[in-house]
């Protein structure tokens, strides 16, 4: 039997969101996915301050009481995602893909790896060397970390995803001990060119990377309110799969 051909991609560019509004549209494209109403999905958006913790977390790893963090004006959350805790906001990129595992030979692990190639391909072709690292993943340059990926997976429907520091602005990755990781720096796109770097440049490129791993034409979704709107027989999502 020959390999599947590209299948169809829903494209949601979502610009500049709160965290909690973007996390449950995941959970309700989830819920889609899971009953084959509409394909596999990539949600692409920016994040006002936010830190989230994942099933992993080391309470230690928040360097700030949490009211102390809330008053900074920055949101926190904990999260179903595997991983430790991290920082999202302006300048940092967030692909949130929506993937049916079924179809990906029910390996959590190999699209972990998927992941890191679709933001190391993206990374190369603006002239970083990016890599992985043992025991340790994520995106790295130089020994800085400048991306971070962690997954949920609800029926064998995989969501959450990437994070890729895109401008220099790192200040709030103070308040964390990002990932639990305290012997390597967190890094950023920006930092590492030396130059500022268009956050739709690296978006395009993201877009294009994950398109060509994963085999699929993306396709753009302008009325996602009507997408949304498309009744489930069940909203609530197990944390495991």
């Amino acid at each position: 039997m020959g390999k599947k051909g590209p299948g169809k991609l829903f494209l949601l560019n979502l610009g500049m969101t709160k965290y909690k509004v973007t996390w449950n549209l995941q959970k309700k494209l989830v819920a889609l996915r899971a009953r084959s109403v509409i394909p596999d999905c990539l949600i692409v958006t920016e994040h006002e301050p936010v830190i989230t913790m994942g099933r992993g977390t080391d309470p230690g790893n928040l360097l700030e009481p949490p009211e102390e963090i809330t008053r900074k004006g920055i949101d926190l959350f904990k999260v179903e995602r595997g991983g430790d805790i991290t920082f999202h906001g302006p300048g940092q990129t967030i692909l949130y893909p929506i993937i049916d595992l079924r179809r990906r030979g029910r390996d959590v692990h190999k699209y972990l790896r998927d992941l890191e190639s679709v933001a190391i391909a993206a990374l190369n072709e603006i002239g970083l060397d990016a890599n992985t690292k043992d025991g340790l993943t994520g995106i790295w340059v130089h020994n800085h970390k400048l991306g971070a990926i962690g997954v949920a997976v609800s029926r064998w429907i995989a969501y959450h995803g990437l994070a890729l520091n895109v401008a220099d602005e790192l200040d709030h990755f103070r308040l964390i001990r990002p990932c639990g990781i305290i012997e390597y720096p967190v890094g950023s796109i920006s930092g590492m060119l030396g130059r500022r770097v268009a956050m739709n440049q690296i978006n395009n490129l993201l877009i294009a990377s994950f398109a060509n791993t994963f085999r699929c034409f993306p396709e753009a979704v302008e009325d996602i309110t009507a997408l949304t709107n498309i009744r489930t027989e069940q909203d609530s999502l197990p944390e495991s799969i």
